[in-house]
């Protein structure tokens, strides 16, 4: 008898994305799940537990425990339960929430931190991250203005991470659980208005599907993998020319001058980034290329981390601050 519609449609999700190009290194190693409890990362742990059965391989449950509220140990607990029926070995890790960022920001990179050192070496980590979360990440980059790669949203594979589930909706996954009788947790966080996220998903895409006439989630979706299509192209190129006008540790501005503003920048960024220049924003950017198109002998910009950019003798040189550039 053939599994019910959305348990198949959980079950091919997670067959493709480990069948595809992207994740051919990972064949083979053993396969692990973040699960927090709730209904998307238990319908991703059956139909990963299905996946792992047909590949022979062992299945690892990761339950990350950040201690935020009430309760959360037995949350924990039930997620980890709900894990070992389904076959896999469960974990239960507690962390600690601290840092910049208020307690979301830290919570997710304390999260991630953990799933990253409890992996099997070699193993891909699967996260829930369904099309509804993948159209809400595509409106908050939007609004942010934080440029094509923010709005492109999450990619399917990002080593350590696969996210199988972008073209599933999380409605989807509450009926896999309904289906195999799973238990899952309801956040109360994710009906608290205090959060942009839930507001998003409660108020702003309801009201564009009444606008729009529905399917704004999928088109959302939809447009996150052109553009992301986009830039990787647009990277590959600014890569290529990078080799061209990196001069020692500096770059040349003539040359990088003539190459179109769209690689020029991704130029000069990664550049940046590979010189320990944390957190560039586009008005970074934008100064920093203004010495390139608009040069009239003035001072470059101040970077994140006590940097400073300066142009010298034709070249684009990136300093501490306090600091002349060598050829200054």
């Amino acid at each position: 008898m053939p599994p019910p519609p959305a348990v198949s449609a959980v079950r091919g999700a997670v067959r493709r994305l480990l069948g595809s190009a992207e994740a051919a290194p990972f064949r083979g190693a053993p396969l692990v799940v973040a699960c927090s409890g709730g209904a998307d990362s238990l319908a991703l742990a059956a139909a990963a537990s299905h996946a792992a059965r047909h590949a022979g391989v062992p299945l690892h449950g990761l339950v990350v425990d950040h201690g935020l509220q009430v309760g959360s140990a037995d949350v924990a607990a039930r997620a980890a339960e709900q894990l070992t029926e389904l076959g896999a070995v469960a974990e239960v890790i507690e962390v600690e929430v601290e840092g910049s960022g208020g307690p979301e920001a830290a919570a997710r990179r304390a999260r991630y931190r953990a799933l990253r050192e409890r992996r099997p070496p070699g193993s891909l980590v699967l996260l829930g991250h369904t099309l509804d979360d993948q159209a809400e990440t595509v409106l908050l980059g939007l609004g942010r203005g934080s440029g094509a790669r923010s709005i492109a949203g999450m990619r399917p594979v990002d080593p350590p991470w696969a996210r199988p589930f972008l073209g599933v909706r999380r409605a989807t996954t509450e009926e896999v659980c309904r289906e195999l009788g799973l238990e899952p947790w309801r956040d109360p966080h994710n009906a608290d208005a205090r959060f942009t996220r839930v507001r998003l998903r409660t108020e702003v895409l309801p009201l564009m599907d009444d606008v729009l006439q529905g399917g704004v989630r999928e088109a959302l979706t939809r447009t996150a993998q052109q553009l992301r299509e986009d830039a990787d192209a647009l990277d590959e190129l600014a890569a290529a020319e990078r080799g061209r006008v990196e001069v020692g540790d500096g770059l040349d501005a003539l040359a990088l001058r003539e190459i179109p503003a769209a690689l020029r920048r991704r130029v000069v960024k990664e550049w940046l980034l590979d010189r320990g220049v944390p957190e560039l924003t586009d008005a970074h950017l934008r100064a920093a290329d203004a010495l390139l198109t608009d040069w009239r002998g003035q001072g470059g910009p101040r970077l994140p981390g006590d940097f400073v950019l300066r142009r010298a003798h034709g070249t684009l040189q990136v300093v501490a601050a306090g600091r002349k550039p060598p050829n200054g």
